[in-house]
């Protein structure tokens, strides 16, 4: 009777044994999937705060103070304008809500960015369908897109100039109440 148990508890056993091994394996695998995280918001608020964006044809000022944006582009002599707002979320977010204003007309816009880091290394895509790239290297390096975020405002002022220009060809205020 005690052989007879014992062919009878083996079968039961062995794929108790093989998930017992199985599971004891996955901490090791799991170290091997390396997995992004999304930055919070304040690590996403950090990175943009009181600074501009450097674009090849002008950028983005983003100010801590409301979370106001202000945009400026020169596109070949075609120029424009932005007012608006930007935001964070824990989801890793950074978007940009603003009115975009040419010689030609106005209209909302809204563009998002997603950020994520694996260790120290920060990437970035331009959301829904962008490709993710490092945004900023765990030793920053020269061609980084972080290094175009800087302190300095040079955009303010050459946006508030065009406003300025739209609004005196439209008969309007300039924007600084004259």
């Amino acid at each position: 009777m005690k052989r007879s148990m014992n062919v009878l508890l083996l079968p039961l056993l062995l794929p108790l044994a093989a998930f017992a091994a199985y599971t004891a394996a996955q901490p090791a695998r799991a170290k091997m999937e390396i997995k992004p995280i999304p930055l919070s918001a304040y690590e996403v608020y950090s990175l943009y705060r009181n600074k501009t964006w450097q674009w090849p044809t002008g950028g983005a000022r983003f100010t801590a103070h409301d979370r106001k944006l202000v945009a400026y582009v020169d596109n070949k002599g075609k120029r424009s304008f932005a007012e608006g707002n930007w935001y964070v979320s824990d989801l890793g977010m950074m978007c940009m809500q603003a009115r975009w204003t040419a010689a030609d007309g106005s209209g909302p816009a809204r563009t998002c960015f997603g950020h994520s880091k694996i260790g120290d290394t920060i990437y970035q895509r331009r959301v829904p369908n962008g490709e993710w790239y490092v945004f900023k290297h765990a030793k920053p390096k020269p061609g980084d897109e972080y290094r175009k975020l800087v302190a300095s405002d040079g955009i303010t002022e050459k946006a508030l100039r065009l406003k300025d220009q739209f609004l005196v060809k439209k008969g309007g205020r300039n924007a600084t109440g004259g």
